[in-house]
């Protein structure tokens, strides 16, 4: 009598039912969802560097190596944003502190109430002072406690940077470096050129405001009446040895700048030159507006091959007719058009 029973025990587990058979059961569908698209943050500024609003996506168009690509969202972002404030802590910013933390003060009064900020200082090394706050009296005294050194040292700007990057990795929301820096950088050529390959497909913006603009007036010549033969060939000598030292402090004001405005370029950002403490009020008045507002763009990616992409943006004015391959009308407005200059594809 258990023989049979066993049996079809048997013959049910080696050959189970058709109601069991895997092939015929409901199968779930699996869902897979890739989300591919490039955003891009666009400044548009006028001459007088105010940010142009009520454009539409219309006036936008976005280049993918020359390819123009389809606009598939668009905002007038108007959002709290992130920035650090990163300034030089070298000889050179010795005596020129009081004139940039004073007028500072121009930049945290037009900051917004949900704006944070945070304050960091650099020489060979970056050193954070005050980490992301919204508390502008802490920002203002962070910015006071910065202790410049004066003798020989390191700037390694380039290698700051890098550092600093990797601190706003883990933030998220609009974010801004602003960079109060003479330029002047001894980081190795090979860390310059990862750092600029690094900012072009980043998603920080970089402003910079050089602090070498009182540093370049060269010192008037004091005019004594000579005696003799001797002493006019010994003033043109000295003359000529300060010529030949203010040519070479040029050239390296030259670097400096040309420096500042590659690493703000790559980021689709922009450098500022001030003279004078009245330029510092007005300059931190344009960067607490730009970091607030910006047009969001985006678009998808027309290639999946893991590669670098260069972006370009153009901007038509509000009633021209001119497409957007073409140069503006002569009558049009003049802007510019600040944006990210490339992204890393997604991968095959």
């Amino acid at each position: 009598m258990r023989l049979p029973s066993l049996l079809f025990l048997a013959l049910l587990i080696a050959f189970p039912s058709v109601a069991q058979s895997p092939s015929q059961q409901p199968q779930t569908p699996s869902i897979q969802i890739s989300v591919n698209r490039v955003n891009v943050g666009v400044i548009v500024t006028d001459a007088q560097g105010n940010f142009v609003p009520d454009l539409r996506s219309e006036n936008f168009h976005i280049f993918d190596d020359g390819v123009e690509q389809p606009i598939t969202d668009f905002a007038n972002v108007v959002a709290p944003a992130e920035v650090l404030l990163l300034v030089e802590a070298g000889p050179a910013v010795y005596f020129l502190a009081s004139t940039h933390v004073q007028t500072s003060h121009s930049f945290l009064d037009g900051l917004a109430t949900g704006d944070r900020i945070a304050v960091a200082k650099y020489d060979a090394a970056p050193q954070l002072m005050l980490d992301f706050t919204s508390n502008k009296p802490a920002a203002y005294d962070a910015l006071a406690n910065v202790h410049y050194y004066v003798g020989f040292g390191n700037l390694n700007l380039s290698k700051s940077l890098n550092a600093v990057l990797d601190w706003l990795a883990k933030t998220q929301g609009k974010k801004t470096i602003v960079l109060l820096s003479t330029g002047f950088d001894t980081s190795q050529p090979a860390e310059i050129d990862a750092m600029l390959s690094r900012l072009k497909i980043s998603d920080v913006r970089l402003l910079a405001i050089s602090l070498s603009g009182a540093m370049r007036a060269p010192p008037q010549p004091v005019k004594v009446k000579k005696k003799n033969k001797k002493d006019k060939a010994n003033d043109e000598e000295e003359t000529q040895k300060a010529a030949t030292k203010a040519a070479f402090a040029q050239q390296g004001f030259d670097e400096a700048d040309r420096l500042l405005r590659a690493l703000t370029d790559a980021t689709g950002g922009r450098v500022f030159f001030p003279n004078n403490a009245q330029d510092y009020s007005s300059i931190y008045g344009q960067i607490a507006q730009l970091i607030r507002h910006e047009y969001s763009l985006a678009f998808t990616p027309p290639a999946h091959d893991g590669k670098v992409h260069n972006i370009e943006v153009r901007v038509t004015p509000p009633g021209s007719t001119t497409s957007s391959a073409q140069s503006a009308a002569p009558s049009a407005p003049t802007y510019n058009v600040a944006a990210r200059r490339a992204y890393v594809a997604p991968a095959p």
